[in-house]
């Protein structure tokens, strides 16, 4: 495995793609339709979508627009099959990624067809006309297609799937102040994308409520997640903070910075956003299902009720309030760090784990980070949460093990490097 991360380091930094002697694609385009897609689910939509919700979209459209992108310079297996459109092989892949995102956030999202439409235009305009570019746009179209025929009937939405548990001791019930009912819960009933079921993964589980280990992590998360009166230094407030903001908003700005800095070729950044992405959305999906099937209970509640545990080294203290209002769903395991595993463990599969290089911006705190390795940023993210009172360590190390879990899975079976005619034409 070691090996295997190794190669696809060093070929991440090889020389751009140039098909059929041509000119070398923009690879911009990759960046600009995130971008682009970020905004419209978190800026355009308003409210924001549940960050799984905007997790999920990202690895549909980045599938697409891989697809796209691999039918045409080849060097790696599309996710959803070759798209065989007559002439493929001189198209334009600038205007085949375009083209697939486009049509991705215009069917997902079809109350912003205008404004996608400008954007769509803006894109289009940078690529000189002729058969080339029209070949990319069909390309493109067809990549889409197949990907949303794929997610057809894939449980997205599903207005049947309901929380019922009925609350006692350990489990999870809506907290204060919104009490707020069980978010985006059809989320974890979700079909994967690469992996075989929901439940793949298997996990430890919550900690028993009358254990040693519970109550260890009862008192750290007690003494260091509180609003007031917390053991926390300043430093670890920041770091809480920090990471409070909107986990895929951060990631996605991130893996920009990456593969522009790097200069990667339309290829790798094409690669590069699909393994993380599809990795990030079975994750979140893995996540949401373990959420609702342990349905534990968040540490608001466990401290005001712990009279109720029947563990007598916890006490209870009905005015204990976490640094930030608590989501809306089950604590076990953290959503932040299935995501954070999963892209943690792709970039390690991509660049090293020693070698992330990625930098993160927070609009709470206002500042950056540089994290060189992936433990800085696993270990980062697990205490944040903590430290803003809303998780228990077992759930903070089970999420980011799911997440590094899946994203292995993902790496060895999706995306991979294609033999043969589909090899690099440069």
């Amino acid at each position: 495995m070691a090996l295997v991360a190794t190669m696809l380091a060093l070929t991440a930094f090889a020389v751009p793609a140039q098909a059929h002697g041509g000119p070398a694609a923009d690879p911009a385009v990759i960046t600009t339709w995130d971008d682009i897609a970020i905004r419209t689910m978190t800026v355009d939509t308003v409210p924001s979508l549940h960050p799984t919700v905007v997790q999920l979209n990202l690895g549909m459209m980045s599938a697409a627009v891989y697809d796209a992108v691999v039918s045409i310079e080849g060097g790696y297996v599309p996710y959803g099959g070759r798209v065989d459109v007559h002439g493929r092989r001189h198209a334009s892949s600038q205007a085949a990624a375009a083209t697939a995102a486009y049509r991705m956030l215009t069917t997902n999202f079809p109350q912003f067809a205008v404004k996608l439409a400008g954007d769509y235009q803006s894109s289009l305009a940078l690529i000189p006309g002729g058969r080339a570019k029209d070949q990319g746009i069909a390309v493109g179209e067809a990549a889409a297609a197949r990907i949303l025929l794929l997610r057809q009937g894939d449980g997205r939405n599903d207005p049947s799937i309901a929380y019922t548990r009925t609350p006692a001791p350990g489990v999870w019930r809506p907290t204060p102040p919104a009490l707020a009912p069980f978010a985006v819960v059809w989320m974890g009933f979700v079909r994967p994308m690469v992996l075989g079921s929901q439940t793949q993964i298997p996990l430890h589980g919550p900690d028993a409520l009358t254990s040693r280990h519970y109550a260890r992590d009862f008192k750290e998360v007690h003494d260091f997640g509180s609003a007031t009166g917390s053991m926390r230094t300043p430093e670890q407030t920041e770091t809480a903070l920090f990471w409070s903001d909107n986990t895929p908003v951060q990631y996605q700005a991130g893996v920009r910075d990456l593969v522009t800095r790097h200069h990667l070729d339309i290829v790798r950044s094409a690669h590069t956003f699909a393994v993380l992405n599809a990795s990030g959305a079975d994750a979140a999906i893995s996540c949401w299902r373990a959420k609702y099937d342990y349905a534990y209970w968040r540490p608001i509640t466990a401290i005001r009720e712990a009279d109720t545990d029947g563990n007598p080294a916890t006490v209870a203290e009905p005015t204990w309030t976490p640094l930030i209002a608590t989501p809306p769903y089950p604590e076990y395991p953290s959503g932040h760090a299935c995501l954070t595993g999963a892209y943690a463990g792709g970039l390690s599969a991509l660049f090293g784990a020693r070698h992330i290089d990625l930098n993160v911006s927070s609009a709470v705190t206002m500042t950056a980070r540089h994290y060189q390795t992936a433990r800085e940023l696993n270990e980062d993210t697990m205490n944040a949460r903590i430290w803003l009172g809303l998780h228990f360590r077992r759930a903070m190390t089970d999420g980011n093990g799911l997440g590094q879990d899946v994203a292995a899975f993902v790496v060895r079976n999706a995306f991979q490097p294609a033999h043969g005619r589909d090899r690099p034409h440069w």
